[in-house]
């Protein structure tokens, strides 16, 4: 405590000595590095701030192994992913994957992005124990699914005038994971809250890489399902369910029109939205439990979008 004490009052002169922890060299004992402490890995110092949570269905769920930091050297925000390992099985319809969590796999997407605007940046450490660190620049920017829920209009109006450029910037997102999977890696989560919208510029940006799954299907088709699900969630502008939709509608769902990965969750979204096109509600049916036939690329979903979007009009950016 002595050592991080010193460091933090040469390098952080204004914050309170009496929290000080501990500098902390090998980060495996994970659970036991807070408020405080100092970590020490690839030449620099990292002040722990707080532990990262996310933030899904109205809860938060502490993520202990990813800490929130200050580079003591230059005083910028960083986000350190420590070494952290869990297994555990998904199922799909009939379709069952083993999903894993390997940080030498996000390191590599970290090096392969490098640079590239679509993805969050980063580098990787090795600590005093031998442990992977992985040291994320914070995405200056907004969660995807929350700027669209808090878009202050009804359906039919964002519909009309947000969700073309919505659905061009999805389309630059599966651009982005094309980019992945032709180089023989996987996003392996993708979901509504791992990507952000940046507030300069509105880009939007993939985040968290390291999981991993492996599905004999098609080795990237969690990709495609965690695609699907992002695209029927913008184009319904939130998640509509048995319970949140008028009865009248709710009293003609049957389970084919619902979705494959969330059986609670409308994808047959024209029952609901009755002037979202044709061709576009086919997409979106992809995804439904009824579905026999998958997408097996991100090219051909891509594809099959962008034929949708020459028939829609214009749109403005959320």
């Amino acid at each position: 405590m002595d050592s991080a004490r010193r460091l933090l009052a040469d390098m952080a002169p204004d914050f309170p000595p009496q929290y000080a922890g501990n500098l902390v060299t090998d980060t495996a004992e994970f659970m036991n590095i807070g408020h405080g402490d100092v970590i020490a890995v690839g030449g620099s110092h990292y002040l722990v701030l707080r532990d990262e949570a996310e933030r899904r269905f109205g809860m938060e769920d502490p993520k202990f192994w990813v800490k929130r930091c200050r580079h003591l050297e230059s005083g910028e925000r960083r986000i350190l992913k420590l070494e952290f390992f869990e297994n555990f099985p998904v199922r799909i319809g009939s379709f069952e994957a083993h999903c894993y969590r390997s940080p030498q796999k996000e390191s590599r997407i970290l090096d392969l992005t490098r640079g590239d605007p679509r993805f969050m940046q980063g580098e990787t450490f090795m600590d005093a124990g031998g442990h992977n660190v992985r040291v994320l620049e914070v995405v200056q920017g907004r969660r995807l699914d929350t700027l669209i829920e808090d878009l202050d209009m009804d359906h039919a109006t964002y519909f009309r005038e947000r969700f073309p450029e919505v659905l061009d910037r999805f389309l630059g997102a599966c651009e982005a994971l094309r980019f992945l999977h032709e180089r023989g890696e996987k996003h392996g989560d993708v979901r509504r809250d791992h990507i952000f919208v940046e507030y300069q510029g509105g880009g939007w940006r993939w985040i968290d890489f390291d999981y991993a799954f492996d599905f004999h299907e098609n080795p990237f088709g969690l990709d495609l399902f965690g695609l699907g699900n992002i695209l029927v969630f913008l184009t319904a502008k939130g998640t509509p369910t048995p319970m949140s939709i008028p009865a009248e509608v709710a009293a003609t769902l049957t389970g084919g029109d619902m979705s494959i990965v969330f059986g609670n969750r409308l994808v047959n979204l024209r029952k609901l939205y009755p002037y979202i096109p044709e061709d576009l509600n086919r997409v979106l049916l992809h995804f439904s439990a009824a579905s026999e036939v998958f997408y097996d690329s991100v090219e051909e979903l891509a594809g099959d979008l962008r034929a949708c979007r020459a028939r829609l009009g214009q749109g403005d950016a959320p």
